[in-house]
């Protein structure tokens, strides 16, 4: 821009200044036309997190239309016409590696336009980790860090120097850098150096020193070309170096086979090559070692590794003794015994091939021994032996010799089983636990990885003499298969069973139901039976016991003596627990007759029974019992009570004869005649069905419709004299009542005493009336009295009698007492 300037000045040791000059102006873009707009700075490596101010200058007569950046970043823009400002706090690197500046005046031709580019970085960080070391004490090697990008590349790219300020003099090296920086060059006889080193780009400057004397700053060159000379036990390994005249302290670093690393030291002061001797090794293994130095008198740093080397030790005898076990297998005239080994932790077969050996001879007489040979790759044999006591050899033989023998004693055959006891399994394997005794110098458990399999992979555990338990697990032991263990005391190479273990790793639900194969109905209980049902090796659980469950069709079960149980749908069954697995047969009571029932049988183990699924379903009988009673309280009195009826009338006149009533007789409806107020009925008026007289001479002389005989009742009454006269039905008379007294009979219906055998004598006479009572002329009778007459000539027969007894025969029906004569 144009600007103005005036001076003034004074004497040095004056206080006193000059008049001011006149204004000088110097003129600016702003009032020259010959370029385009001007952004000024033109171009400028800004560091990142800085401030810039920006300014544009359009030509004279022009003003500024746009002024801005790309990328946008945020800007405090401020334009007045002729002059644009932008100011941009804390400016930050962005996605591309520079920010362009664009300024435009109010015009469309090419000089209208202006733009600038501000490169964006960092300036370098100070070396890091600087220092200077020598392999020989004349070539002197300086490294470093390089430290943080800076952004800034090609031309702008960090620069270093070295310089030695001692000589003042910059270090002739060519500076290369990947992961670090390094630089070297030649020292000659100088000693003691102080090496700086700068980095510089455009945005600023760092420096790094280091004061050192090369004799302290020794880095040997790797040990080279190794060889090595060995035994079954010591390994002299040999190597070269560079460093001629330097004395060096070497490190070797042994590889064992079990992956450990050792370290060993020694001092090299041969001037060709140096060695070192490793021993205490194990026999035909090998080893791998590598070598590194460092100075001996001012250790700087060790060397880098040699090349490593792999070394085998010769072979020797095996070391330790095999590990063995048996399996005995009682057979027809013997036993088959299988042996097993492998190489306990402390037997090494110290040769390249191994082979095993095995030898058995009878204890008692020392017959002469056999024996069989096997390759490495076998580790089980079977041989088969008597009832006598033998003792068993197994050796384990390399190229050089025969390993200490491994030696078990098989007793004679005693036959013995013991119970096997169950025993838990947890997440980590199966707790098996046992007496200890004194007498014995180790424990030995024995068991099958796959009991279901054959070959099972048999295993085998020892344990010493003060162990009296032990957890026994194993990658193949899976939930849901039981595994047998059998535990030995051992003591002078003899083995002696002390129990048997049964257990789980875990116990699952039964695979399958119980079948029942036979039920047993009645009309109120059900007989399941399931004999066939394995409670086995087979199970993969020990079965605890059985569940059975019960319940009607359409309705939840409450039986007596069962116990809820209620499914996820919440229905309501009844069940039944059975806690003898041995016990497969259950009846279940009170149940309802003529129902259908669902039920189902369950076994259970320690890891509980499966879901319930299926049911089986049952059909009650009719209850015979309920039939019977039914007959006996309904049906039996129900025909009674027919029949009965059918003979009511019968019944009623053998059992309870109905009296007629005497209001509605027929013999009532005679022609009125009455004596005083009660009606009296005329025999002329009647049909009688028989008459009654004293004697067979009365009879003859009597007509029965004309006049009665008078002759006096009790006068024959005693001697049972009377006889019956059965009428002609179709004659029909009328008494004729007269006014002089006479004498009439009475006519009688037996059933009409109700006092009969009871209250009266048949026999008994009834009171008379006076006959000379004038004003009674008829017959009158009373009912509770009666008078049976028998005539011993009489010719009817008693059967005829007896019907005449029990016929009604209405001659007279009133409560006075019959006077005259009685027939």
């Amino acid at each position: 821009m144009s600007h103005s300037v005036k001076i003034r000045s004074k004497a040095e040791a004056s206080k006193i200044w000059s008049q001011w000059s006149v204004w000088e102006t110097v003129p600016g873009l702003d009032t020259s036309n010959n370029s385009g707009p001007q952004i000024f700075p033109n171009e400028k490596i800004v560091e990142e997190g800085s401030d810039i101010m920006l300014c544009c200058i359009a030509r004279k007569g022009h003003i500024i239309k746009e002024f801005f950046l790309d990328p946008p970043v945020h800007v405090f823009n401020h334009t007045n016409g002729q002059v644009g400002l932008l100011t941009v706090k804390n400016v930050a690197h962005q996605e591309v590696p520079h920010i362009s500046a664009y300024c435009m005046e109010s015009c469309n031709e090419e000089q209208c336009y202006d733009h600038a580019v501000y490169i964006v970085g960092k300036p370098p960080d100070t070396p890091k980790y600087f220092s200077c070391q020598t392999q020989d004490m004349r070539i002197v090697t300086c490294t470093w860090s390089q430290g943080g990008d800076t952004n800034l590349y090609g031309r702008h790219s960090p620069k270093y120097t070295l310089s030695e300020e001692f000589s003042k003099q910059t270090v002739p090296c060519t500076v290369s850098c990947s992961e670090q920086c390094s630089c070297s060059w030649d020292v000659g006889q100088q000693r003691i150096c102080n090496i700086t080193v700068t980095v510089e780009n455009p945005l600023g400057k760092k420096t790094a020193t280091d004061v050192f004397d090369v004799t302290h700053r020794i880095y040997p060159a790797a040990p080279f070309q190794l060889w090595e000379e060995y035994t079954d036990t010591e390994i002299t390994l040999y190597w070269k170096h560079q460093n001629k005249g330097i004395e060096l302290f070497c490190q070797t670093e042994v590889f064992q086979p079990d992956g450990k690393v050792e370290l060993h030291n020694s001092s090299d002061t041969h001037l060709h090559y140096a060695s070192i001797t490793l021993g205490g090794l194990q026999p035909y293994t090998t080893y791998a070692a590598r070598v590194h130095c460092g100075a001996a008198k001012h250790f700087w740093k060790w060397s880098e590794w040699s090349e490593a080397r792999s070394i085998t030790t010769k072979e020797a005898t095996p070391s330790g003794k095999l590990d063995i076990w048996r399996q005995i297998t009682p057979v027809l005239g013997g036993r088959n015994v299988t042996l097993f080994w492998k190489q306990a932790p402390s037997f090494r077969a110290n040769g390249r091939s191994i082979s095993y050996e095995v030898s058995w001879e009878k204890v008692e007489n020392g017959s002469k021994p056999e024996s069989i040979s096997f390759s490495s790759v076998y580790n089980s044999t079977r041989i088969s032996i008597d009832n006598h006591s033998y003792r068993i050899s197994i050796v384990a033989k390399n190229n050089v010799n025969y390993s200490l023998p491994s030696v078990l004693i098989i007793p004679k055959a005693t036959g013995t089983e013991e119970l096997k006891e169950r025993v838990n399994g947890t997440d980590d394997g199966i707790f098996i636990s046992w007496e200890p005794r004194h007498i014995y110098d180790s424990y030995v458990i024995d068991w099958c990885n796959f009991p279901m399999l054959q070959p099972c992979d048999f295993q085998w555990k020892r344990f010493g003499p003060n162990t009296s338990s032990a957890l026994i697990n194993s990658a193949a032991f899976v939930p849901g298969v039981r595994y047998n263990f059998h535990i030995y005391g051992s003591v002078a190479n003899r083995a002696f069973l002390l129990a048997k273990k049964t257990g789980y790793l875990r116990e699952l639900p039964p695979l399958l139901d119980p079948v029942v194969e036979k039920v047993e109905l009645t009309f109120n209980a059900v007989t399941l039976s399931w004999g066939s049902y394995p409670t086995n090796e087979s199970q993969p659980g020990f079965v605890r016991g059985y569940h059975v469950y019960v319940s009607p069709i359409h309705e939840d079960c409450s039986l007596k003596g069962s116990k809820k149980h209620v499914l996820p749908d919440e229905s309501v069954l009844c069940k039944y627990t059975i806690e003898n697995p041995e016990e497969k047969r259950y009846t279940v009571k009170h149940l309802l007759s003529n129902t259908k029932y669902k039920l189902v049988v369950k076994a259970y183990t320690g890891g509980g029974e499966t879901p319930i699924v299926n049911f089986r379903y049952i059909d009650t009988p009719f209850n015979s019992n309920m039939l019977y009673l039914l007959v006996l309280l309904v049906i039996v009195p129900s025909l009674v009570a027919a029949i009965c009826r059918w003979k009511m009338t019968w019944v009623k006149e053998c059992c309870c004869p109905v009296i007629p009533s005497p209001n509605k007789s027929k013999v009532l409806s005679f022609k009125e005649f009455k004596i005083g107020s009660e009606k009296v009925l005329k025999i002329s008026d009647t049909i009688p069905d028989m008459l009654a007289v004293d004697s067979k001479a009365e009879a003859q002389k009597l007509h029965p419709w004309s006049q009665l005989s008078s002759t006096s009742t009790e006068d024959k009454i005693d001697g049972h004299n009377s006889s019956w006269i059965y009428p002609n039905e179709n004659e029909e008379r009328d008494f004729i009542s007269t006014p002089t007294p006479q004498t009439h009979t009475c006519f009688e219906n037996f059933a009409y005493s109700s006092h009969l055998a009871v209250e009266s004598d048949p026999y008994q006479i009834p009171e008379r009336l006076q006959a000379s009572q004038p004003e009674l002329s008829v017959v009158l009778y009373q009912p509770h009295y009666y008078i049976d007459i028998f005539n011993e000539d009489a010719a009817s027969t008693p059967r005829e009698t007896a019907g005449r007894k029990t016929s009604p025969r209405y001659i007279s029906q009133t409560d006075v007492h019959c006077l005259g004569r009685r027939f």
